[in-house]
């Protein structure tokens, strides 16, 4: 597996190198800035993983992806967790915040690895179950009772569902909270698992409410939506993994 690492800290660079070969790993290069990543990119064979640094001297290195696309996977290493969401969204395999730990290192890798998998033959019989699942329909509208009249919530007007006290409440792009007649455990099947994602016993996030997420305790993640605004949307640790890969879909 050939490695290229995307760093305007040499020092930091030089150390993540030890540590990758001292994996058994090849690197291929080190290279400090945008504007010599994408030199480098127009007139080399792309590596099998990136690891890259957000903030670079003469800008961020989004840039490179934004301009040259390129089809490797991507750790993001940084000091800062304020691109998180940004990262999640391009093809990262994980956010490593520094100092780099060596474990959380070799875990990073170890999920790049179970990620890139071999084509498999072609099986007629999965092909013909992804087909039917295809059809499945989601839930698209609730109707909501208030007094002597109905509401109508469009599953994309909903930033969030949330358990509490037993009751189980839609929260909208509107600001405005409704009860619903459901569990959670009732509604999650029903809902698109494009749009919706339950992150922890008490609450499923909609895709485009999402305004940011950032590193919390216990190698969790905190989601902060566009309106509503609580400390229970707390990823819990054994979700991070697959909400890492909703949001990178």
């Amino acid at each position: 597996m050939k490695i290229l690492i995307i760093e305007d800290e040499l020092p930091s660079a030089r150390l993540l190198r030890r540590k990758l070969e001292g994996l058994g790993y090849t690197v291929m290069a080190i290279l400090q800035t945008v504007e010599e990543s994408i030199e480098w990119f127009l007139s080399n064979v792309e590596p099998d993983l990136l690891l890259m640094d957000i903030q670079l001297a003469d800008g961020i290195s989004f840039e490179i992806l934004e301009r040259i696309k390129p089809s490797s996977a991507i750790i993001f290493t940084t000091a800062y967790d304020e691109y998180l969401l940004r990262a999640f969204k391009q093809n990262s395999i994980d956010y490593l915040l520094k100092p780099i730990e060596d474990e959380e290192l070799e875990n990073a890798i170890k999920k790049f690895l179970q990620f890139r998998r071999p084509v498999l033959p072609f099986d007629p019989a999965a092909f013909e179950a992804l087909f039917r699942n295809t059809s499945q329909t989601f839930k698209e509208r609730f109707t909501i009772k208030i007094g002597q009249s109905l509401k109508i919530v469009t599953s994309q007007q909903i930033e969030c569902i949330y358990s509490e006290n037993k009751g189980t409440y839609i929260y909208t792009d509107e600001n405005g909270t409704y009860l619903l007649d459901q569990t959670l455990d009732a509604l999650t099947p029903q809902l698109s698992p494009k749009d919706f994602f339950r992150i922890n016993r008490s609450s499923i996030v909609q895709f485009n409410a999402i305004k940011n997420v950032a590193v919390h305790s216990n190698a969790r993640l905190k989601v902060y939506l566009k309106h509503y605004e609580s400390d229970d949307l707390i990823v819990s640790r054994e979700k991070v993994a697959a909400f890492k890969s909703w949001i990178n879909q």
